[in-house]
């Protein structure tokens, strides 16, 4: 979306909050005084991030419940990592993954978020905060979002071990991807993470070229076929990373993939037109592809999923009634109905309690219990993507974020990761 300028808004606020004062932007974001809740309804808030959750279906709902302007910018996940890190003044509302925390954080572009003034911090699900969906379940290797999601104090950039008051993004999204694929072409059942390089494949597999995300793929592969076993796959050794890229540069020699996809459109396109048959994938992307009537089906595998997460973060440099306007709006993201639009998607929502006040009894059955449609599932734009009887792939939400077996990462090798990537990239 096109930018607006921002110096004489900003200009404008300045001045209004100095005559407000201070005591209400320290004070709980909701309530506030009238002439104070008018002031929020005229502030644009920049924010980018990638499409997965930058949606102008959103930011029409936010301006009509809250009356505030959200601009946003999509892109790419590598991208928004650069741009939090190098250009801090040009975003108010960071959108990001929780691996690139691990990144950004430290740089010191974000600010620590009081969970006192986040109204649903109580019903945000256990894995943003002590990473387990049950007091059973694994966290998974990798960059966990409980492992980056809180900081020791009000200005710190040091990840805490434990939940604080204070945290480095307020969680919003997240899902367990694992592979997508045609089964009307494929010809056989597909239960592991080794049949992406299936000979019967070649030429009709892909993979995501994010490394952070791709080489998690080849090392859930590689597992599968036995060839190794990581001592931690979220954190690979020098050795491990080599051994990995090499197998990748073999396979790509081979003529195994057939492409190697960045956004959300890549693969979708890629998986419509059939040509390829089984690949890395997002779950909307594989509701994209059935929405156009197209079977694709987001497969379970016995290995277990790839977790990821995203939440939103403000920027250092937001005070006063901005700042209390970018809480303002984390709160009503929290409410229910963005959460009920992104699970129709096939993510889940970081406060489930309130996305169902905005799903059916079905729908919610469906996305969440692993129950059969018992009417047609629509997406979010209107198209029918489920019949009555159909069931969720991978089942209820216990069944599917109770089995990631790791989380994308950042590796303390991460610059070696991306040196040995590139060479794969060109291999």
């Amino acid at each position: 979306m096109t930018k607006t300028p921002s110096l004489p808004r900003r200009a404008l606020l300045k001045g209004t909050a100095a005559v407000v004062g201070a005591a209400v932007g320290s004070g709980a974001i909701t309530g506030f005084p009238m002439i104070w809740a008018q002031n929020i309804k005229n502030i644009t808030l920049r924010q980018f991030g990638t499409g997965v959750s930058n949606l102008n279906a959103i930011a029409d709902r936010c301006k009509a419940e809250t009356g505030i302007t959200l601009q946003m910018t999509a892109m790419d996940t590598d991208a928004a990592a650069q741009r939090a890190v190098t250009q801090p003044h040009s975003y108010d509302i960071a959108d990001i993954e929780y691996f690139t925390v691990k990144k950004v954080f430290p740089t010191g572009v974000l600010q620590p978020l009081d969970i006192k003034k986040i109204k649903y911090y109580d019903d945000i699900v256990p894995l943003f905060k002590t990473g387990k969906v049950t007091p059973t379940a694994s966290v998974g290797q990798g960059t966990a979002p409980c492992r980056v999601s809180y900081v020791e104090g009000a200005s710190s950039t040091k990840f805490a071990p434990a939940p604080t008051e204070w945290m480095t993004l307020i969680p919003t999204i997240y899902n367990a991807d694992t592979l997508g694929i045609r089964p009307d072409l494929v010809g056989k059942p597909i239960k592991n993470w080794r049949e992406l390089v299936d000979p019967a494949f070649k030429g009709k597999a892909a993979i995501i070229n994010i490394p952070s995300i791709g080489i998690m793929d080849a090392a859930m592969t590689i597992e599968s076929l036995g060839m190794m076993k990581y001592g931690d796959k979220g954190n690979m050794t020098k050795p491990e990373i080599d051994k990995t890229i090499a197998f990748l540069i073999q396979q790509k020699k081979a003529g195994q993939f057939r492409a190697f996809w960045k956004s959300f459109e890549e693969s979708v396109d890629l998986m419509s037109s059939g040509e390829v048959v089984i690949q890395s994938m997002w779950s909307p992307a594989v509701t994209a592809v059935r929405s156009k009537g197209i079977p694709c089906v987001f497969q379970p595998l016995e290995e277990g999923y790839r977790g990821w997460g995203g939440g939103l973060g403000i920027a250092k440099h937001l005070t006063g009634l901005e700042r209390d306007a970018a809480y303002e709006y984390i709160n009503w993201y929290l409410s229910g109905w963005t959460g009920a639009y992104l699970n129709r998607q096939g993510y889940y929502s970081a406060v489930l309690t309130t996305a169902q006040k905005f799903m059916s009894p079905n729908e919610w059955g469906y996305w969440m219990e692993g129950k059969a449609a018992t009417a047609p599932i629509m997406s979010p734009e209107g198209a029918q993507i489920a019949k009555i009887g159909d069931l969720r792939d991978g089942g209820s939400y216990y069944d599917r974020i109770g089995h990631i077996a790791c989380w994308n990462s950042v590796m303390d090798q991460d610059r070696y990761l991306i040196q040995k990537w590139n060479e794969f990239s060109v291999a």
